[in-house]
């Protein structure tokens, strides 16, 4: 006799308007974490690369890269949300809301605010607000996404299609700063950067310039490292007879590489605040060389706070094609097919006006 115990997965139909997802493996993040997230994406950002910078800015220590603790958060939904995905479509109202620090244990929960079937009858968006909690109980990461999911019983009656209202950007004034963080000692020789707020222009387009290659070990690594189970990333055997015929890589990846390349360019942002919206544009795969180039869309002063501001970021990835001159939609608006991230957030930098 066949033994049921193992998890398929939710299949489109399966889901429901307002079902909570309580998602299993609260997670630990630790300074091995942290070690082999810099391994994965090289990133310099020197507030989480020393205490000793994170000190002289009020922090109790360097905090776990904002990107680093969403992968985590996010992975925890895969197996209830996304295991059956065909691919996760989007992201909207991500709010960092408090610093995870190594030693700090995270867990998440879902609820279902969207569904819509598409019109094959083979497949549905699903959209989630996935929470964040440390430890005592306060948020860390709260966001929106939506993923388009498998159905399983293809008879199955299509739900009232329920779009959700979400804002195009987060507001500033909906943003919270770690209260202890000052930057009157902020060390620009250490940071790597002599660029402050008033250093970036709105409409400035910022070619990063380096490059990086997708690794297939890489990105198996960087999935199981976020406990990531979409089969997407990981089954060769099921993706072999897949339109695309191999394992596609994991979006957050390239968003991590895209903030990794970054500082070239954008080297004294101390926090990424809210991501307002982003799009996997084009799959990716291992091989692929990863680009990226940024635009500012706005600047903001932060209520409360005089000695940091916000910056509006357009950031742009690409696969295998440099972005020296900044490749985006064409006139009629078609996207460049070597465009695989198109990301819309907001940045904290110091003002030169108080920072040392």
């Amino acid at each position: 006799m066949a033994s049921n115990k193992t998890n398929t997965g939710n299949y489109f139909e399966d889901f429901k308007i307002g079902q909570i997802l309580n998602h299993a493996t609260p997670r630990t993040i630790t300074e091995g974490d942290v070690s082999l997230y810099t391994a994965l994406y090289g990133g310099r950002f020197a507030l989480q690369s020393a205490d000793s910078f994170a000190i002289d800015c009020g922090l109790q220590a360097a905090p776990v890269d904002d990107l680093l603790v969403f992968h985590i958060v996010f992975g925890k939904t895969v197996p209830d949300v996304s295991l059956n995905a065909v691919a996760n479509l989007g992201y909207a109202d991500v709010r960092f809301v408090a610093p995870v620090y190594p030693g700090d244990t995270v867990q998440t929960s879902s609820e279902v605010i969207g569904l819509k079937q598409n019109s094959n009858g083979k497949t549905g968006v699903v959209y989630v607000r996935s929470t964040g909690v440390n430890q005592m109980g306060e948020v860390v990461l709260d966001y929106v996404r939506w993923v388009m999911v498998r159905k399983n019983n293809l008879d199955a009656p299509a739900p009232e299609t329920v779009i959700p209202e979400l804002p195009a950007v987060v507001d500033p004034v909906n943003f919270v700063m770690p209260p202890d963080l000052q930057i009157q000692q902020f060390d620009t020789t250490l940071s790597g950067s002599p660029h402050m707020y008033e250093d970036y222009e709105i409409g400035e387009k910022i070619d990063h310039i380096d490059g990086m290659t997708i690794e297939e070990s890489e990105h198996m690594l960087a999935t199981r490292l976020y406990q990531n189970t979409a089969k997407v990333h990981f089954n060769q055997y099921m993706m072999k007879d897949d339109r695309m015929g191999r394992r596609l890589i994991y979006g957050g990846h390239i968003i991590s590489l895209a903030r990794g390349l970054s500082f070239n360019g954008l080297g004294n942002s101390l926090f990424v605040a809210a991501i307002n919206g982003g799009s996997h544009t084009a799959p990716t795969f291992a091989g692929n060389t990863v680009f990226a180039w940024s635009e500012v869309l706005d600047k903001s002063d932060i209520p409360g706070r005089e000695d940091i501001g916000a910056l509006r970021i357009r950031t742009l990835a690409t696969k295998d094609t440099p972005c020296t001159d900044f490749p985006d939609k064409s006139e009629d608006g078609s996207r460049n097919p070597n465009v695989v991230l198109d990301l819309d957030y907001w940045l904290i930098l110091p003002k030169a006006t108080v920072a040392l």
